[in-house]
């Protein structure tokens, strides 16, 4: 394998050939992937009139199945952003017509965030495409090492504490 972390490593073992340096070749390769796939992943969604954090209230909504709607505090659980940074979003959202505010009919302190016409539109229009953009980043490996990788990355993840939201 001849990538930039490979040259890393190379130089490393040369200068402390006493230490070990082998999880540079993990976690340096996940980081340095996760830097290219998320630039790649924004400007794709940016071609979309989108961005990340757009994408991902439109997504969590249209998953959550009809009416397409989920209080603030679901998503804060979902997620590691703060209220604000949910407010901001939604309010863009609002803005662009891709989501409204709706007050919960069982709690009248709360409020719903759902999808529009216009939003359930934009991500039924752009998820396949996301999907297929997503499939290219993983051209070269598999369908064996995709089930592998995803098996391995989920075991790290479940080490380090992330669970699903409740």
């Amino acid at each position: 394998m001849a990538d930039a972390v490979q040259a890393v490593l190379e130089q490393w073992r040369r200068e402390c050939p006493d230490l070990d340096f082998s999880p540079i070749g993990v976690v340096g390769r996940i980081m340095r992937l996760s830097r290219l796939w998320d630039k790649q992943i924004k400007d794709f969604l940016a071609d979309h009139g989108l961005e990340p954090g757009e994408f991902d209230i439109l997504s969590t909504l249209r998953r959550s199945g009809e009416p397409y709607e989920l209080t603030a505090g679901t998503f804060l659980k979902a997620s590691l952003v703060t209220t604000g940074a949910i407010t901001l979003r939604v309010d863009r959202m609002a803005g662009k017509n891709l989501v409204t505010r709706v007050p919960d009919a069982t709690d009248r302190r709360s409020v719903k965030i759902r999808l529009t016409p216009q939003g359930l539109e934009v991500i039924d229009r752009v998820l396949p495409l996301h999907l297929a953009n997503e499939a290219r980043l993983l051209e070269g490996i598999d369908t064996d090492e995709r089930h592998h990788l995803a098996t391995t990355l989920a075991t790290v993840l479940e080490a380090h504490g992330d669970t699903p939201a409740r």
